[in-house]
């Protein structure tokens, strides 16, 4: 049949299985977002209040559901605003299609109002992208991007298409989408032996598995390989909830701000078995001195990380899934009983510093938090201690439940995320963890969550100060605390309530528990709960720029 363009779009997203689009309309989208009108029953779209907002809820959709996140925007300014959402999916591996429109053909590279063009900024930040001129090409081409984007290591796909194109009509013939290949392992018979002979071989073997666990959805195959292997696992903080939390064999987060058992753990082991880990450089620290008394296998879906950072002895290329399910119908069970009895001690010896009684630490907002949801909430986090606070205390113990800018490292990702994670989740609790700073960068996002009923809850860890980098100033800066201390003026109930959500001050643990206890009875509206906490809490540990994983700082004086 023939359809316009603009209907072709909507219809291939109906075809592709969408049920939700986050967006705003102007005037090269125009035709589509007319389109949607006629599609309103069929297909959800949420107006955010600016196109960041709707980039960063398309992720959190994708990332807490497992589907591919949609985001539409405009020409111009409207394709720029998604710039920064797509970097955080591209280096997170999420898969996500944004659709832009452009000025009509005729006035491509004329400097027309609003052109930009966004094929072109975003080609170093996407897995693919697209300029689509026709209106024939519309449907192949949304196509290619929903398969690009959800296939082997996933992505953000860019499909940029003219004015002229969603105006003009061409046939339409709805076609079943692909199924992608899940099972796909590129390693043969003797990659696999190779990966035996140092799994066999092993007297302290430590798994270090990362957010391609989850993408995967490995997770099973994961705890079974654990298992086969009786090997202590540490988690990147992309990898957090691949592996259950309150398992004894878990040594806690690894890297710049990972446990001291972790630590350790690097440094003694034999083997080190990263999974669906790329070895960043907030994970080795200092590449020279990482693990270097191990042999190391890496099993990763993209050929291009294997021997990237570190060097590998043997590696497996392919899903982790596949190769995980490969792997644990080769190997027999085996038991490495003094090295865990080795780590159970070290877990007892160097805990996480835990703070008791009313005083607010962060130690205690995420305390109170665990128990009011049962460790059973979504949590998403933006950029910063609060971060690496809610990484290291909020236990998670299922996968696409903790959902976090781990590459980019974006502040102002968390409650655009939180919307996405609860359109695609109704019925769970999903809370964002944010800091003062962070909160000012995306707090207009609380009128998207106030219009469509969702009752996320925004946990403001408010220290008045940019708590990372200050941390920074005062190790490395002499204590210059250059910009880093916030005195906004913003009364936080008054601006929360005024963009339609809930709101609570709290100084106390009690009057925390009070305000999560009534956030989370009032299913139909967002709230922000106010947490005031000290200006000189830091992260610990923490192993500063460069230096070896092996010796972390435990304690900051503060004076």
């Amino acid at each position: 049949m023939r359809l316009k363009g603009s209907d072709i779009v909507v219809e291939c997203m109906l075809e592709q299985g969408v049920d939700t689009v986050f967006g705003y309309p102007g005037g090269s989208i125009l035709n589509i977002y007319d389109s949607l009108y006629q599609y309103s029953d069929r297909i959800r779209h949420i107006l955010t209040a600016h196109e960041q907002g709707a980039a960063h809820a398309a992720d959190g959709y994708a990332r807490s559901s497992g589907k591919t996140g949609v985001v539409f925007a405009t020409s111009g300014p409207g394709a720029t605003n998604l710039v920064t959402g797509i970097a955080t999916a591209y280096m997170d591996s999420v898969p996500l299609v944004a659709i832009t429109c452009n000025v009509v053909t005729p006035l491509l590279g004329r400097d027309s109002f609003q052109e930009i063009d966004i094929v072109g900024v975003t080609m170093p930040i996407t897995k693919h992208n697209f300029l689509v001129k026709q209106a024939e090409d519309i449907a192949p081409t949304i196509r290619k991007a929903f398969a690009i984007a959800a296939s082997g290591r996933p992505g953000p796909v860019l499909v940029d298409i003219t004015k002229d194109a969603t105006a003009d009509w061409a046939e339409y013939t709805r076609t079943e989408p692909a199924k992608i290949d899940r099972s796909r392992v590129e390693s043969d018979e003797d990659d696999f032996d190779a990966a035996l002979k140092l799994l066999q071989s092993a007297k302290k073997p430590l798994i270090y598995a990362g957010g391609g666990i989850i993408a995967a959805g490995a997770s099973d195959e994961l705890k079974a390989f654990q298992s086969l292997l009786d090997a202590p696992i540490t988690l990147s903080v992309m990898g957090l909830g691949a592996f259950p939390a309150k398992d004894p064999a878990f040594t806690g987060m690894i890297g710049m701000h990972g446990t001291k058992t972790t630590s350790l753990a690097v440094k003694e082991c034999d083997l080190l078995i990263a999974v669906g880990a790329r070895f960043s450089d907030r994970v080795t620290c200092d590449t020279k001195t990482f693990a270097k008394g191990a042999k190391v296998l890496q099993i990763d879906v993209d050929r291009a990380e294997i021997d990237k950072n570190i060097k590998t002895a043997a590696h497996l290329v392919g899903d982790a899934k596949a190769v995980l399910a490969a792997l644990n119908e080769r190997i027999s069970q085996m038991e490495h009983s003094l090295w865990m009895q080795q780590i159970a001690a070290w877990k007892a010896a160097y805990p996480l510093p835990q703070t008791t009684g009313e005083t607010l630490t962060p130690q205690c907002v995420l305390e109170v938090l665990h128990k009011a949801t049962h460790g059973d909430a979504i949590v998403t986090t933006d950029v910063g201690q609060h971060q690496m606070w809610t990484a290291q205390y909020y236990s998670v113990n299922e996968p696409r439940h903790f959902i976090t800018s781990g590459g980019l490292g974006t502040m102002g990702f968390g409650l655009g995320a939180a919307i996405g994670a609860q359109v695609a989740n109704p019925s769970a609790t999903v809370i964002n963890v944010t800091g003062d700073g962070c909160f000012h960068m995306n707090l207009n996002e609380l009128s998207t969550a106030a219009k469509e009923g969702l009752p996320v809850i925004d946990v403001v860890m408010n220290n008045n100060v940019l708590g990372m980098v200050r941390q920074w100033q005062r190790l490395f800066y002499d204590k210059r605390f250059s910009q880093t201390t916030l005195d906004k003026k913003t009364d936080y109930d008054m601006v929360s309530r005024g963009l339609g959500a809930d709101a609570y001050t709290v100084t106390t643990r009690t009057e925390l528990t009070e305000a999560i206890c009534a956030a989370l009875s009032h299913r139909n509206v967002p709230a922000v709960i106010n947490c005031i906490i000290d200006s000189d809490a830091t992260v610990v540990p923490m192993v500063p720029s460069g230096k070896s994983i092996e010796d972390p700082i435990l304690e900051i004086e503060i004076d």
